[in-house]
């Protein structure tokens, strides 16, 4: 045999035996990815790792805050007795929780380009979840106020949860991932008003407190609720599908954004604005109505608490579809129409649930 034959047969021997190697190998994802390693599908029961762990981890959390900070709502007509508050000093605090969102969510966002959605989350979770639970120790309209205001910080978990899932999902799901982790994260909103009644009933009942006791031995199971999942992000949870900001900064994968750059591109980029005005529209009427809606019906209509709770829940539930629901068809167009299809879909239903619309077109704000 010549040696250039030889040669070549020892090739195709090690080039054989390399491609079975890779054949034999388990591919490094549960779910197929694309070139990014971002997921092409959207396996809405998998616990798969990183992609579909850090969906359920952003959402339960983001549900989590939304019952600290929606707990006071549906128990009102308890506490505004006790603490001798006007509609005034309620409509205030109503607004205090929603202003502390707005500027905490600015934050946020510089947050996860600089240390990740992992990080940024949990933290901001941990940092609000003693408003929670100094909620009790309210003595008087300025106290509630305060502790309102802070507690609303913890709904800017809604950026990380976009964050987050635009990192782990690809264009062609990522307008659902977006639409169903922002929906069922909402649904706190409407769950904390079955809840919150339920649990303080149970503290009344069972426990035999009075009433001005119960409603604020009730605030201790939010505050513990939010405390656990800001661990469990922490210790479960991944920033990229290649890993954490951190490591791969480190290993040269990821470059190191400069705060200043992050800032400036951030407030730079009228997209942005323009998006931010569409979903204060349609979000800023939801956060409105969480406020009021269980308190209204229970003097409007003179209802029992739990009663109330429960036709004021029926409202904030509606998240478990409508936003889903807008993220699904918001992709669904941009298979035929593109972009312009995610735009055009979103103005069109911008004054009925316009919510899950938005998340569909968040990704492709800006890419960097």
């Amino acid at each position: 045999m010549e040696p250039n034959s030889t040669a070549a047969t020892h090739e195709n021997g090690n080039q054989s035996t390399h491609e079975k190697q890779q054949q034999q190998q388990p591919p490094k994802f549960a779910i197929p990815v694309d070139s990014e390693h971002k997921a092409t599908r959207f396996p809405i029961f998998s616990f798969a790792k990183p992609h579909m762990r850090a969906f359920h981890l952003s959402w339960v959390s983001f549900f989590a805050c939304f019952v600290s900070t929606f707990a006071a709502p549906p128990l009102l007509p308890i506490i505004r007795d006790n603490l001798n508050l006007t509609a005034t000093n309620i409509g205030n605090a109503g607004i205090a929780s929603v202003s502390g969102a707005v500027f905490a969510r600015i934050v946020m966002g510089t947050a996860c380009d600089m240390v990740g959605p992992r990080l940024a989350s949990a933290s901001l979770v941990l940092i609000t979840a003693p408003a929670v639970f100094f909620t009790p120790l309210a003595t008087s309209s300025a106290s509630f106020l305060l502790v309102r205001f802070f507690t609303g910080f913890s709904l800017a978990t809604f950026v990380s949860t976009q964050y987050w899932m635009s990192s782990m999902f690809s264009s062609p799901v990522v307008g659902t991932a977006n639409g169903v982790a922002g929906g069922w994260g909402n649904l706190g909103g409407g769950a904390t008003q079955l809840i919150m009644p339920l649990v303080f009933a149970l503290i009344r009942d069972s426990m035999g407190s009075p009433k001005f006791t119960a409603w604020r031995i009730a605030f201790y199971v939010p505050g513990v609720f939010q405390m656990l999942t800001a661990f469990a992000v922490l210790i479960f949870g991944q920033d990229l599908p290649d890993g954490n900001f951190r490591r791969l900064q480190k290993t040269g994968d990821k470059s190191k954004d400069k705060i200043s750059d992050v800032l400036f591109h951030g407030v730079t980029n009228y997209r942005g604005w323009i998006l931010a005005l569409t979903y204060g529209y349609c979000f800023g009427v939801e956060l409105t109505v969480d406020n009021v809606i269980a308190e209204y019906f229970y003097d409007r209509f003179n209802l029992k608490l739990h009663t109330a709770g429960l036709i004021a829940a029926s409202f904030g539930l509606a998240n478990l579809f409508s936003r889903p629901g807008g993220g699904i068809l918001s992709d669904l167009v941009a298979k035929r129409f593109g972009m312009r299809g995610r735009l055009w879909t979103l103005w069109i239903v911008q004054t009925l649930a316009a919510c899950g619309l938005t998340f569909g077109v968040v990704p492709f704000v800006s890419r960097r």
